[in-house]
């Protein structure tokens, strides 16, 4: 495994922040389509696995297997652009604004969403033999999961929904470790290994993310679960979204940036990220 030191590959995170903004529209909504179906593969194989063995350990186990898939081929998650692009606006790259990262985040989500509830029609479909028969014990499981991550939480009212965002800001600390993982090696082994483990411990601690719920309410609904459109954005889309965004951004991108890139010396050495002409002259 070969380790890339934290001022390098915290310096890799802003370079990959700032590409992601200047990436063009259509690249961006393809590789956030792939990220989004990918991630709803993955999610549909660890419940399916978990449902069949009884044990929802391995499921976990199993499940960052479509993550690193996914990152490994460049694609790119709403949760993992929550915290890459701000950095990039820190460390003040040329080009680089808020109307810019929200264009990202807005196109990232419609490709995630896309991705995700392509997937949930597919499995809803398969699994009810095209809407026909009831959808079995897994299409039962992804169905009972979406409602109860969703009116669970209405139940408590505003203590439920500082519930889901608290779940949505530990389930992005780790997802955006898995991310930064992604970027502390330069062998695959080594990258695999970096994000495994981050992205185990928030599937199996049943932590909320905000594309993995992309694919689980679809397919909730369309397998009969009792709640509406509007009780899922409410009631789990929106306060994991945000807290997705704060923790991923506060725990992982801020600490690294702060303690690592501000300090690391000879950052005007630093490469270019992919779309920028030149680094910022100003940087301190």
């Amino acid at each position: 495994m070969s380790y890339i030191v934290p001022s390098e590959f915290a310096t890799k995170m802003v370079d990959a922040g700032e590409s992601k903004i200047y990436m063009s529209t259509r690249d961006t909504l393809i590789r956030a389509f792939m990220a989004g179906a990918i991630l709803a593969l993955a999610a549909a194989f660890a419940i399916t696995v978990a449902v069949q063995t009884g044990v929802f350990l391995i499921g976990a186990l199993l499940f960052p297997v479509g993550f690193i898939m996914l990152y490994l081929m460049g694609f790119d998650l709403l949760t993992g652009v929550f915290m890459l692009t701000p950095l990039a606006l820190l460390d003040k790259r040329p080009g680089v604004t808020v109307s810019a990262i929200l264009r990202n985040w807005g196109w990232v989500f419609l490709g995630n969403f896309a991705g995700a509830l392509t997937v949930a029609f597919l499995m809803a479909f398969i699994f009810t033999y095209g809407f026909n028969t009831e959808p079995g014990p897994i299409g039962e499981k992804l169905a009972s999961v979406g409602e109860a991550r969703t009116l669970g939480y209405a139940e408590y009212g505003l203590a439920g929904w500082l519930t889901i965002f608290i779940r949505g800001m530990l389930c992005n600390w780790m997802v955006s470790m898995g991310v930064v993982g992604a970027m502390i090696s330069t062998s695959v082994s080594g990258k695999f290994l970096a994000m495994w483990m981050p992205i185990m411990l928030f599937f199996f601690m049943g932590f909320e993310h905000s594309v993995v719920n992309m694919f689980l309410f679809p397919s909730a609904m369309l397998m009969g679960g009792g709640f509406s459109i509007a009780d899922y954005f409410i009631w789990n889309e929106i306060p994991t979204a945000l807290g997705n965004l704060v923790g991923g951004l506060a725990f992982t991108g801020l600490t690294l940036y702060v303690t690592h890139v501000r300090t690391a010396p000879r950052r005007d050495m630093a490469q270019p990220a992919m779309g920028s002409a030149t680094l910022s002259a100003s940087r301190s």
